[in-house]
């Protein structure tokens, strides 16, 4: 089996989703607004084709959603599909915190400490885009290490809808993730305590989703009878 080819477009098109999704993964475009073609083309001087592709992967990836006569826009998550993400991370990294040996701490000793020390900057300041990207870029570093393409890949998609949840649910302003815990979970995995570094895992991703408000509006209340009157 022959070596399978990357053409340019292939190149191009990755190029266009992965600067709108690590646009709306910092919160520089909000759940909901319209991602006009002709924008997009001229902002990252790219070819309308190629911005069309883009946009009906991210589709498929429910970041962005498309409808008929009104085009793309930010995909908005409903408080059930919030659920479920966590639900699915919960799962996920799980599964990448446990396949993270000490060997492995070892070898990205030098990447690790300084995400960590960018981590703390962002933190200690008040630039809520850069503490958004730090906090998160944390759990992308440990998809990344862990040695599982498929993992990472998952957890890049849940990652960049999470932020999505967070925009629309989050019930403070406070960032959505806390350093602390980080940190506590690069301690354990360093000494090899697999089990705690998943049992702090999972508890920061519990208080998490515990930020935000998941409850479904009520639907309104309306008379049909007066709602039809006079027409």
């Amino acid at each position: 089996m022959g070596v399978k080819t990357v053409t340019a477009k292939q190149i191009e098109v990755q190029r266009i989703v992965d600067a709108l999704s690590k646009a709306i993964a910092q919160h520089r475009l909000p759940p909901g607004m319209r991602l006009i073609e002709a924008q997009i083309v001229d902002a990252l001087q790219a070819n309308r084709n190629h911005v069309q592709v883009a946009l009906q992967r991210l589709a498929m990836q429910k970041i962005v959603s498309i409808e008929p006569n009104r085009g793309a826009m930010v995909a908005q998550p409903s408080a059930r599909e919030a659920r479920e993400i966590f639900t699915a991370r919960r799962a996920i990294e799980r599964a990448i915190v446990e396949s993270i040996t000490p060997q492995t701490m070892r070898k990205h000793r030098q990447r690790i400490a300084q995400h960590m020390e960018s981590e703390r900057k962002a933190t200690g300041s008040t630039d809520r885009r850069a503490i958004v990207r730090e906090l998160s870029d944390f759990h992308l570093m440990l998809g990344e290490i862990c040695g599982n393409s498929v993992l990472a890949d998952l957890l890049a998609n849940l990652m960049v809808r999470s932020s999505l949840i967070v925009a629309l649910y989050q019930r403070n302003d406070h960032p959505p993730c806390a350093s602390d815990e980080h940190q506590d979970i690069v301690t354990a995995l360093e000494e090899g305590d697999q089990g705690r570094a998943v049992a702090v895992m999972i508890e920061h991703l519990d208080e998490l989703e515990g930020q935000l408000a998941l409850e479904e509006p009520a639907p309104p209340e309306v008379n049909l009878k007066q709602a039809l009157a006079d027409l």
